[in-house]
């Protein structure tokens, strides 16, 4: 969805540049363009006909402000309503009870409701501070309990064993005992999917929603879906009082087809969104700024916080030291820093977040390649010994050949490394002075660091 309203959108913005107010006719130019991304990424259609109804009624007769032009002031509309229809800000997990707090995960198979459980898990030790238990009970399928097991040990969590022999209500009965024994703060508890709605299903965890009262109940359903997730939130409304909505696998194409549509279906707010497969890839749902992602704004607070946890403050601040001491930055320093971007999610990860306009020269293929010529650079470097990384100028022709032997690539790969390598280390000594400022003085500001960008990107 994002790009495709993206690209409709800015196209509107030119085509509407010089006109003075915003009018019937150019209105029905822009909700065409609307309609039909939103349509294309599957959203529901009672959503789209209710959406573009908002949107005319806000914009029509509306005068352009200041230096914006008609474009720019509905793309504005646009986006506010955009956040308005995925409900406005960020609604928080709600952990007011007595302990353990019970959360209750919901959805269909396949949806990643058992990695969801481990995420949140994460989320709420980490940001919560909170001691958390985890218990499966989906009895129907034994490889759901193991995996629970796996994911909450990676997540730093405790599990709480069931079998397939058991009752779901056996199992939470004895996991919520466990929990209150064992001063447990929340309990999460994971519940069985099937492949389709069924009453089966439905009666069970309307069951184990009766036996443990919980504080949330969480509906996790898959952001590509599209229309299906729009059936599937229906029935599970219907069954349950839900709380909350956990979007998984946004970071896929549809990027937020479904958000649109199952906030608006179920009436419940979004409360995460699984960005990733990694057990920390979830993101505390922020309707604004999901709102800009989706128009091709980016999403910079992301970005920011994305640098934030992935950056190792210490050994930054180790580098900082010792370039300023002048010791030099070698190659183990290089490796260090490739190592750090990838712990952001990589350059794709990182471009992701920022805006469609400064993305735009940067194809999928020039981010491929750009992924590809970081994981080379870190294969030549784990190439070499511990001594030529400390100390590259004994690199010559015949450690060349070894090392380009050993990454499996040409020696002019090598050469290329050594002499990206060289232009970062005259950056550093640059900056060993306090000369940082000067530095980009000299490179002409962002023009300057094209040459350090992937192709395309420049």
């Amino acid at each position: 969805m994002a790009s495709a309203l993206t690209d409709r959108l800015s196209r509107l913005v030119k085509t509407m540049r010089g006109q003075a107010r915003i009018t019937e006719s150019n209105v029905q130019d822009m909700l065409r363009e609307v309609r039909m991304a939103l349509l294309e990424a599957d959203v529901a259609l009672p959503v789209v006909r209710d959406f573009i109804a908002r949107v005319k009624d806000k914009a029509l007769g509306q005068e352009v402000v200041g230096s914006l032009n008609p474009g720019q002031a509905l793309v504005g509309i646009v986006n506010k309503e955009l956040a308005a229809t995925m409900g406005e800000g960020v609604a928080d997990i709600n952990l007011a009870a007595q302990p353990p707090a019970v959360i209750l995960m919901a959805g269909l198979q396949g949806a990643g409701k058992t990695t969801t459980t481990a995420k949140l898990a994460k989320h709420l030790i980490e940001r919560r501070k909170k001691k958390v238990l985890t218990v499966s009970a989906d009895v129907y399928r034994p490889a759901a309990i193991e995996q629970l097991k796996t994911v909450t040990k990676q997540a730093g969590a405790e599990w709480f064993p069931s079998t397939a022999n058991q009752s779901p209500r056996e199992i939470a009965l004895a996991a919520l005992d466990h929990a209150r024994r064992y001063h447990f703060e929340v309990l999460l508890v994971d519940t069985a999917g099937r492949l389709a709605i069924d009453e089966a299903l439905m009666a069970e965890i309307r069951d184990l929603h009766a036996t443990l009262k919980p504080v949330e109940t969480l509906f996790v359903v898959d952001a590509m879906q599209g229309q299906d997730a729009i059936n599937t939130a229906r029935a599970f409304k219907e069954a349950l009082p839900l709380t909350g909505i956990v979007l998984t696998k946004l970071d896929g194409d549809s990027r937020g087809g479904a958000a649109l549509s199952v906030r608006q279906v179920t009436g419940a707010p979004i409360k995460f969104a699984g960005v990733s497969e990694k057990i920390d890839g979830l993101e505390v749902f922020d309707a604004d700024r999901h709102a800009g992602r989706v128009l091709g704004m980016g999403d910079i607070v992301a970005l920011v916080e994305e640098v934030q946890k992935g950056v190792d403050l210490d050994a930054a601040q180790k580098l900082a030291a010792k370039v300023k001491s002048g010791d030099g930055f070698d190659l183990n320093d290089f490796l260090a820093q490739i190592s750090q971007m990838k712990k952001m999610g990589g350059l794709s990860g990182l471009m992701d977040k920022l805006p469609a306009q400064l993305t735009a020269k940067a194809g999928q293929a020039d981010m491929d390649r750009a992924e590809r010529d970081v994981r080379r650079m870190e294969g030549i470097i784990n190439s070499m010994t511990p001594l030529e990384r400390r100390k590259p100028d004994l690199i010559k022709a015949s450690r060349k050949r070894r090392i380009a032997a050993g990454a499996g690539v040409q020696v002019h790969e090598v050469n290329k490394l050594l002499n990206q390598f060289e232009q970062m280390q005259g950056m550093m000594k640059k900056m060993k002075g306090g000369g940082l400022m000067k530095m980009m003085k000299r490179m002409g500001g962002m023009k300057g660091l094209k040459g350090m960008l992937p192709p395309g990107m420049g």
